[in-house]
């Protein structure tokens, strides 16, 4: 009779020890994460520039007016 209850004792230590440890094991792995914000650049976007006809200047110049009259 006492071999039984000193089996399941000794399964019930082993079987905590190795949840402990499992625990104890997840809980050190270093997580790989994402970083929050990718990186940043120094310098602003590239400029575009294009040179506009006095035609196309004067079509611009007639939507602005056109826009800010509402």
């Amino acid at each position: 009779m006492a071999l039984p209850a000193l089996l399941i004792t000794a399964c019930a230590f082993v079987l905590a020890g190795y949840r402990y440890g499992l625990r104890f094991e997840i809980r050190r792995r270093p997580v790989p994460g994402l970083p929050t914000l990718p990186p940043q650049r120094t310098s602003g976007p590239h400029r575009e520039y294009v040179e506009l006809s006095a035609a196309e200047r004067a079509a611009f110049a007639g939507l602005m007016r056109q826009l800010s009259d509402g």
